[in-house]
């Protein structure tokens, strides 16, 4: 953002950016269970592919068409239930260690319940760019986990990607708190 409050389009549920969302959200066990059953395979990876894929199919659509309130909320939770639902099979399965999970978990309840916070008050939280690599650190590193090819320094190049997404989510989640403070960075909505 730029640093000022803007107008955005009222809280609409009904568009297809939100379609794919919710797609994706729905999707999201059926990812669990195949992480759970069959990692690393191919089957696992190219379904994540896709799945991770369609945020910025939603993201696109979205931008052609207008965004609304709804989207801004619901693709970023979208986007955290993804990943964390992958990671969450991952570290049953001893794939990925569990304290840089824990930390980005917790990153995700501290953003999300101030997003719905401040919702409340008629107030959308678009992304911001830190957030977005955050998120594309993530696809790309539950991709490389799911990936059945092997080379030797895979594990601790993920394991390194792991802390680059801990660093970006927590300086992310700064940055949000840091604008609520001083009123930049949030989009108001129309009534709804």
């Amino acid at each position: 953002m730029t640093g000022h409050a803007v107008v955005a389009a009222p809280w609409r549920l009904k568009t297809a950016a939100n379609g794919v969302t919710v797609a994706r959200l729905a999707a999201t066990p059926l990812l669990v269970l195949m992480i759970l059953r069959a990692t690393p395979s191919w089957g696992a990876v190219s379904f994540w592919a896709v799945l991770a894929f369609s945020d910025f199919a939603d993201g696109w659509l979205a931008r052609r068409r207008g965004p609304s309130a709804s989207g801004a909320f619901l693709d970023p939770l979208a986007d955290k239930v993804l990943v964390l639902g992958a990671l969450a099979a991952m570290v049953a399965l001893g794939k990925v260690s569990f304290l840089p999970v824990a930390l980005l978990a917790g990153r995700e309840v501290v953003i999300t319940s101030y997003r719905i916070v401040v919702a409340k008050r008629g107030i959308s939280v678009p992304a911001r760019r830190v957030a977005k690599v955050k998120t594309l650190v993530e696809f790309f590193t539950v991709g490389l986990v799911l990936l059945p090819v092997a080379w030797p320094s895979r594990l601790t190049f993920s394991h390194a990607a792991w802390w680059l997404a801990v660093v970006l989510a927590w300086a992310s989640a700064a940055q949000y708190l840091v604008d609520s403070r001083s009123g930049r960075g949030t989009v108001v909505t129309a009534p709804r």
